[in-house]
């Protein structure tokens, strides 16, 4: 059992439990809570505490997964922020050890975050780290989580690349290595993500979103690598298979000093597209589910071209929307992609639509 709180407020804790390498999720948890409420319990002999410190351990790990493709060709210039979460000190101790310019901010623990709240998906807790890829003339600036295993980035010209972006920049990495192999996508992503893995040589896999899921997802078809919208980024390629925000910054920044280009440069390769952020808006336990249940129904009757692999994911001629129910909160979370904004703005009316008709108050996209 890891204790957590990531992206949650200061006050909240959460579990992350494993059995062996298998993540515990959805009903499982919920059997779980039966059988703390019943004391239910197996019987069996006395257990043992093991205090076993594994910091030195995990930072050099992760220096050797910084393996730069053919000679280094230039030096980097890199700013972090660990936003004053659990990474903090591992990301002090790896940044000493990995070559180039390393400027830190934010490094210290401390969980009333006192500088912004350590949540990479929200552009205001990365304005810190923008200004200080600015001041320090950085080639790109990383940011993680409250528990490190979520990463932001944003480039040598303070744009943010959001986790999709990121993802299919790895990507190519990975497939120069294994052609072929499966690269996962939450049901989030863009579609420019699965059209440059395809064009990279792989195949692409849209999956649900969450990090158990992907996980083990990961190891029924064993994929080398994925990632969610979040920021999560799992490597099994040269890794165990799981969501290590640090590695994943590791792993970037090998393909930069190997490569020579700069983290703009390949940004500016990706096709652009228009979007809504993710939204989230309220929606009892007890209705988002139901909701997402009643849409998905009314467009399969019209016929439409859709995914239900995780909430409902329509595809037109114009771009795609989404609607999904949060797994934590009571929350809708929805999203639209176009290639222009009149397209955009037809996709958010579509939605909005759907929404109306199943009684939810439509949200400002």
């Amino acid at each position: 059992v890891m204790v957590t709180g990531s992206h949650n407020p200061p006050d909240h804790n959460g579990f992350k439990m494993m059995v062996g390498r298998t993540g515990i999720y959805g009903p499982a948890i919920r059997k779980l809570g039966e059988i703390a409420a019943a004391g239910s319990f197996a019987g069996g002999p006395r257990g043992k505490v093991e205090d076993r410190p594994v910091l030195d351990r995990y930072v050099d790990r992760l220096v050797a997964g910084f393996r730069p493709t053919g000679t280094p060709q230039r030096e980097i210039s890199v700013a972090w922020d660990a936003g004053n979460g659990a990474a903090g000190e591992a990301m002090a101790l790896l940044a000493k050890r990995l070559p180039g310019r390393h400027v830190l901010i934010n490094e210290r623990i401390d969980g009333t975050f006192p500088a912004h709240h350590p949540d990479p998906t929200v552009p205001e807790n990365l304005v810190q780290l923008q200004q200080t890829v600015a001041r320090e003339h950085c080639d790109l600036g990383i940011a993680f989580d409250g528990d490190g295993d979520r990463i932001g980035v944003v480039d040598g010209k303070c744009r943010i690349l959001w986790g999709d972006q990121l993802l299919a920049i790895l990507a190519r990495e990975v497939l120069s290595k294994r052609p072929g192999a499966t690269i996962i996508g939450d049901v989030k992503s863009s579609q420019v993500l699965f059209d440059e893995i395809a064009r990279a040589g792989g195949t692409p896999l849209m999956w649900k979103t969450g990090h158990s899921v992907i996980k083990s997802k990961m190891a029924e078809i064993g994929a080398p690598l994925a990632g969610e919208m979040s920021g999560h980024i799992f490597y099994s390629d040269d890794y165990y298979g799981f969501d290590d925000a640090l590695y994943a910054a590791v792993r970037l920044l090998g393909i930069l000093v190997g490569s020579g280009r700069t983290l703009a440069e390949l940004r500016d390769e990706l096709p652009t597209m228009v979007n809504t952020p993710e939204t989230r808006f309220p929606c009892s336990e007890e209705r988002k589910f139901a909701v997402v249940e009643e849409i998905r129904d009314r467009l399969r009757k019209e016929g439409a071209t859709l995914s239900d692999i995780d909430g409902v994911r329509v595809s037109t001629a114009d771009g795609w929307w989404l609607l999904r129910a949060s797994n934590t909160q009571d929350v809708l979370v929805a999203r639209c992609e176009a290639k222009d904004e009149q397209a955009l703005e037809r996709l958010k009316a579509a939605l909005g639509r759907q929404l109306e008709m199943s009684g939810v108050p439509v949200p400002a996209f």
